[in-house]
C-alpha cells in the first residue's frame, strides 16, 4: 500500500507499507521500527506477539511522545493492560491498530505537528519469529 500526504517539515515520513516492510523516506525497512517525525529506530522488537513486553515497549518512551500508535501487523491486537501503566503515568495515549492503519494515522498526526510515535511491527516477523 502506497501512502501519500503533503510534505511538510517532518524529517521522517512513511511512504508505504506491506507485510514485509515499511517504506520511510523512500527506503524499505524489512524489520520492526519506531519512528517519529524527527527520529527513527530500527533495532526494536523481534519475536512473536506474545513476547512483546514492557521492556520492549519502554523504548518508545525515549521518543517523548504525546501519542503512540502501535502497529500490530496485519491484524489488530492489543497489548496487556499492565504494559500501559508507564504510558498512562506520563499521560501518553496508546492506540493499537494494524500496521497499515498506524502508518496512515502517523502521517496525518505528524502533518498536524503532533508529537506522535509509530511503533510498527510486521506480520512476517510476528509469525516467523522464534
Amino acid at each position: 500500500m502506497k501512502l501519500h500526504l503533503h510534505t511538510g517539515e517532518q524529517q521522517y515520513q512513511i511512504h508505504g507499507v506491506d507485510s514485509d516492510a515499511v517504506t520511510i523516506n523512500q527506503q524499505r525497512y524489512p524489520q520492526p521500527v519506531i519512528v517519529s517525525d524527527q527520529a527513527l529506530r530500527t533495532d526494536w522488537f523481534h519475536g512473536p506477539w506474545e513476547k512483546l513486553d514492557g521492556q520492549a515497549l519502554s523504548l518508545i518512551l525515549e521518543f517523548k511522545p504525546e501519542v503512540v500508535l502501535l502497529g500490530t501487523g496485519d491484524k489488530q491486537r492489543f497489548i496487556h493492560p499492565k504494559h500501559l501503566q508507564p504510558f498512562l503515568s506520563e499521560l501518553i495515549a496508546v492506540e493499537c491498530m494494524t500496521t497499515a492503519a498506524a502508518c496512515r494515522t502517523f502521517n496525518i498526526l505528524s502533518a498536524e505537528n503532533r508529537k506522535v510515535v509509530a511503533a510498527l511491527l510486521l506480520e512476517k516477523h510476528l509469525s516467523d519469529a522464534s
